[in-house]
């Protein structure tokens, strides 16, 4: 079970980050958070070993593993012997996935997307979920966190559907909205490319509005003024060009009128 204090809220950033990082990390995984996350703590002047190849292990202080959340326990069997610390970096996946690794255990999950090529700088700011499966091995993830920027906030395994869940919509979905954007913005002749550069702007003043103002007060558009028949012109223009967005766009016009506060028209 994740050592934490019952009492912190799961999204509320500690202050500072307690403990001192390990000497030395070993990072197994070099896909994209692997290559990143070695890079950044290396640029931080940490001792760095990797990003290792599945399978390949180094002792070190701490291992942490960036491998698919299928793959983490045979990961993890692997590496036994290899550190007295134990990491993932899943979102999803507990700390008991980590047993066969015979360690403390701790997850450290970057709220960060990454694309490959990544700079080091990419991870300043972002949250970082963190856990321990002792009050040590929490210390250690918050410091792996705060090393490279990132602001650490403990997360329990059993909020971790839930916490994942709102990462996906918030990153994922999002992704495939605009992807539907791009078709919707194709039937009147823009192509995907052209789609993206004017639609981008866009999406950043509103994501920022979001962000700092919240849902109800960065909610603007056609469906918050209540304009139901411009609502209605570009559903039956969709149906036309891209019948297979209705339903997503009937289930987001009905969330963003219970949003805005307004019953649909009877």
């Amino acid at each position: 079970m994740t050592m934490m204090d019952e009492s912190t809220h799961p999204f509320r950033t500690p202050e500072r980050a307690a403990g001192d990082l390990p000497q030395s990390v070993a990072v197994v995984g070099a896909g994209r958070l692997g290559t990143a996350l070695a890079a950044a703590l290396r640029a931080a002047g940490a001792a760095v070993r990797g990003p290792l190849g599945r399978g390949v292990w180094e002792e070190a202080d701490a291992v942490v593993l960036c491998v698919p959340d299928s793959e983490i326990r045979s990961a993890a069997a692997a590496v036994a012997g290899a550190a007295p610390l134990v990491g993932h970096t899943s979102g999803a996946t507990g700390l008991g996935a980590l047993e066969p690794a015979r360690a403390a255990a701790f997850g450290i999950h970057p709220l960060q997307t990454f694309a490959g090529g990544d700079p080091p700088e990419r991870f300043l700011g972002a949250g970082c979920a963190v856990a321990g499966s002792t009050s040590h091995a929490l210390e250690a993830a918050s410091a792996i966190a705060a090393r490279v920027g990132m602001r650490p906030f403990p997360i329990h395994d059993r909020d971790r559907p839930a916490y994942h869940a709102a990462a996906s919509i918030a990153s994922n979905f999002l992704v495939t909205l605009q992807s539907a954007a791009e078709e919707a913005a194709a039937a009147a002749g823009i192509e995907p490319e052209d789609a993206r550069a004017l639609l981008a702007p866009l999406v950043r003043a509103t994501v920022e509005n979001w962000a700092v103002l919240g849902p109800e007060r960065a909610l603007t558009g056609p469906v918050a003024r209540g304009d139901e028949a411009t609502v209605a012109a570009q559903r039956e223009a969709l149906a036309v060009s891209a019948p297979h967005l209705l339903p997503l766009f009937d289930e987001l016009a009905e969330r963003t009128r219970a949003l805005a506060g307004r019953a649909a028209p009877a």
